[in-house]
């Protein structure tokens, strides 16, 4: 938890006391395993009360919260850009890392013998981080559809689909997405695409945001978009107010997301699987640990991988 100072500045008083709420709020959730964006840090003020909801107050908090960071009074990771990351190569430092690696990234399908198969499909991919864990805990599969779903997106996905149908497996959507005129449309569109792709109807499991969260939670609301073309028909059904996914608690996404998946999930075979995967793990490590002694037997004399590779053209 870094809070490292670049620069010296004065805070006013009633600015230090921001900070302060917004350190308090981020070692909250960062207790819980959460990270949080700048909008969702953001929508916790406005939940408790302490700033309005209006854009000039966002844009605030946000220039309040970047000097704080550069004079080392907010943790530099707690806060995450999740639409900005570098990406990389693996590299190893011999050959027993990456044995060592691939005990620790080993996997086996925890649903292959599941009645299900699921998948989590969220409208923000600022949002990813707040499902992830909980996806990753029950071997789920999640998608950011970063607005409406790409038509090759969601062809790649109907593939998918297809091929749990053909295994004997039903396939299920878990959504999640704002409640203002699109967010709740791209519900439909993932429902009628996916039918249209697949040739047949798809569960599409809509867990948030629906209005009796809105009413449970009391999220804080923003006018709906009257320039979205779907707009009369939303205000026809909820009025002028819409709400945002990012103002529910990131801790109320996980529950929902758990909820949904143990609704579809065999516990038994599920935790069978999990064992298997802890025995490969522990073998893969025991040939990590046993590395130098097993390079060892196979250089023994003048044995070289050269001479290997002869002995196996020979067999051929």
């Amino acid at each position: 938890m870094p809070k490292i100072k670049y620069i010296d500045k004065r805070f006013a008083p009633a600015t230090l006391e921001v900070i302060e709420e917004a350190d308090d709020i981020i070692t909250e959730y960062q207790l819980e395993g959460f990270k949080l964006t700048l909008r969702q840090l953001y929508y916790q003020f406005v939940a408790r009360g302490l700033i309005a909801n209006k854009q000039s107050e966002y844009k605030r908090l946000g220039s309040i919260i970047n000097d704080a960071r550069l004079a080392g009074l907010i943790d530099w990771e707690a806060i995450e850009d999740r639409g900005r990351n570098r990406q990389s190569l693996s590299s190893w430092p011999n050959p027993q890392a990456i044995i060592r690696s691939a005990a620790a990234s080993f996997h086996l399908d925890h649903w292959h013998d599941q009645e299900h198969r699921l998948e989590v499909w969220i409208e923000k991919e600022a949002l990813i981080g707040i499902i992830e864990d909980i996806c990753e805990r029950y071997d789920v599969p999640y998608f950011a559809c970063k607005g409406y779903v790409s038509q090759s997106e969601m062809w790649q996905a109907a593939q998918r689909m297809i091929e749990h149908v053909r295994n004997d497996q039903l396939p299920v959507i878990i959504h999640l997405g704002d409640h203002d005129p699109s967010g709740i449309d791209m519900t439909r569109d993932i429902e009628d695409r996916l039918e249209l792709f697949v040739g047949a109807r798809i569960p599409v499991q809509r867990i948030a945001l629906n209005m009796n969260q809105v009413r449970k939670y009391n999220p804080p609301p923003n006018p709906a978009k009257a320039t979205d073309k779907r707009f009369e028909t939303y205000y026809a059904q909820h009025g002028r107010e819409s709400w945002e996914l990012d103002a529910l608690d990131p801790k109320v996404i996980s529950r929902l997301i758990q909820k949904e998946i143990s609704r579809h999930l065999d516990v038994k075979k599920f935790n069978a699987t999990a064992q298997r995967e802890q025995d490969h793990i522990e073998e893969l490590k025991e040939v990590s640990d046993q590395w130098d002694d097993i390079v060892e037997d196979f250089c023994v004399g003048n044995r070289t991988p050269e001479d290997w590779d002869g002995e196996e053209s020979e067999d051929s």
